[in-house]
């Protein structure tokens, strides 16, 4: 199913749901009954939303990931090779909780001649924020 007829789908159930309680109502159904499931189709189709919504985004991710190494294959020694979409790969791989891979990107683009200051010291930053949140959930589960 597409998105365009899942979305039909909801509008059709929202629109229709005061109309099929009091239908039930008069066949002697309660209200209590149409409800909970009508409750439960939209917790389903709410759910299954989200989880379309979180696998495009996660392959959108990584898409970008395979055209930054490719680029940075191609040319690893220009420091604009390392950006996707004005995403740099570090933060790319940051995101997919990749930090080991990371540091190792965002060391290499330091040690570039032509890397600017202020984002060295941003990827690093946001590095050592990746690392402190692991740290404290880590520190959560013990």
């Amino acid at each position: 199913m597409n998105y365009a007829a899942t979305l039909a789908v909801l509008v059709v159930l929202s629109f229709s749901f005061p109309l099929t309680v009091r239908l039930g109502a008069q066949l002697g159904v309660p209200e209590v009954l149409g409800a909970s499931m009508l409750g439960a189709v939209l917790t389903f189709a709410l759910a299954a939303y989200v989880v379309r919504w979180q696998v495009t985004r996660h392959r959108i991710t990584v898409q970008r990931l395979a055209a930054a190494r490719a680029q940075v294959a191609a040319d690893p020694s220009s420091p604009r090779a390392y950006f996707v979409g004005g995403e740099h790969l570090g933060l790319i791989l940051l995101r997919l909780d990749r930090r080991r891979e990371a540091a190792e990107v965002i060391d290499r683009f330091a040690r570039l001649g032509g890397a600017r200051e202020s984002e060295i010291v941003a990827l690093r930053e946001a590095l050592s924020n990746a690392e402190r949140r692991q740290r404290r959930a880590q520190g959560r589960e013990a």
